[in-house]
């Protein structure tokens, strides 16, 4: 009897053992010696194989390392919309005068023939109708901004203030891939959606364009030079190139994703931000195919019946739940493709 009870308290020993050694695989050595039974170490590592063997929970664990921060878009910069670079010879013209005023490069014959030849020959309406070069040569003149060079290869000529409507410029040359825009920002008083930025350049000759398809090199300079200038981060933009069409140049950029080094705005902020753009781009689109998309357009833009009942429609539609600022972008974006002739495509954060 003595000899059963011992047995049977080894035997439970044993399995505490296994148990803990499941956990403490160092010790396997232990209980053979502890056990006086060799055969007890075997049984262990059948058991720590069976642990090992044993199939995974099914169950989603928190992902703690997952950061729940915004992440950029992937940049779109398709470099092929560009046409006819600028041969070296006329860029030299633009790096020669790094560091004098706007106001004496657009007085030089050789840098006026320059901006020539970068902006498209069609028909502008600031104030009144006017070629873009007249439109640039009228708030350059008399800017004391100096032209400067970053990188050694973006030349920037700008001017902060205008004569009247408060116009004012922007041209940008990439001096190494031969490439140049221009933007043009002002007031218009004649119906449309105001104030609005004009992109403009003869090399481009596209149907439909977002922001994400230029240089970002390009969007960084033009942001800095809007801040700079009183110009509001989100304002109806517009594309000028060489297809004698007005196009808009969409909002694709996500307002809730740092950049260039900066923190974005409060997430409120931002997300009224993108759903500002949304509906900046909608306003412009619908202004844009009243008038035919002409670039010198100067009609009174009208909403229509069926306009009215789509927005009632939206705004029903986005009026509860925690995404109503996500709804009302996604909408919005899908309408102002609709009006674009084109089929709904997904924006950086806003599918």
């Amino acid at each position: 009897m003595p000899s059963f009870r011992a047995s049977l308290r080894k035997l439970s020993f044993s399995r505490a053992l296994i148990v803990v050694a499941l956990f403490l695989p160092g010790v396997s050595g232990l209980l053979a010696e502890a056990t006086g039974c060799p055969q007890a170490g075997a049984l262990l590592s059948r058991a720590q194989e069976a642990k090992v063997q044993e199939p995974q929970s099914q169950e989603p664990q928190p992902q703690e390392s997952q950061s729940q921060e915004p992440q950029a878009p992937v940049l779109k910069y398709d470099k092929a919309i560009f046409q006819k670079p600028i041969p070296a010879e006329q860029l030299a013209v633009a790096n020669h005068f790094v560091g004098t005023s706007a106001n004496d490069v657009i007085r030089d014959k050789q840098f006026r023939k320059f901006v020539h030849s970068v902006l498209p020959d069609r028909t502008f309406h600031y104030g009144w109708d006017m070629s873009p070069f007249d439109a640039f040569d009228r708030v350059l003149t008399g800017s004391p901004q100096p032209v400067q060079i970053r990188d050694g290869r973006y030349v920037i000529v700008s001017s902060r203030s205008g004569p009247y409507l408060k116009g004012r410029g922007f041209i940008w040359i990439d001096i190494q891939d031969g490439i140049a825009l221009a933007a043009f920002y002002f007031h218009p008083t004649n119906g449309e959606p105001t104030p609005t930025v004009t992109v403009f350049s003869r090399q481009v000759k596209e149907e439909s364009l977002r922001m994400s398809q230029l240089p970002p090199v390009f969007a960084e300079a033009l942001s800095t030079w809007s801040a700079e200038s009183d110009v509001a981060p989100v304002t109806t933009r517009y594309f000028i190139g060489d297809s004698n069409k007005k196009i808009l140049l969409e909002h694709d950029e996500d307002y809730c994703v740092p950049g260039n080094g900066s923190n974005a705005p409060a997430a409120d902020d931002c997300e009224q931000m993108n759903a500002d753009a949304a509906d900046i781009d909608l306003n412009a689109a619908y202004y844009l195919d009243q008038t035919n998309h002409a670039t010198n357009a100067t009609a009174w833009m009208i909403v229509g019946a069926d306009q009215v009942a789509w927005v009632q429609l939206r705004d029903n539609t986005c009026r509860s739940g925690p995404e109503r600022l996500r709804c009302h972008i996604r909408m919005t974006r899908e309408r102002t493709q609709v009006i674009l002739g084109q089929h709904p495509t997904g924006h950086a954060s806003h599918k």
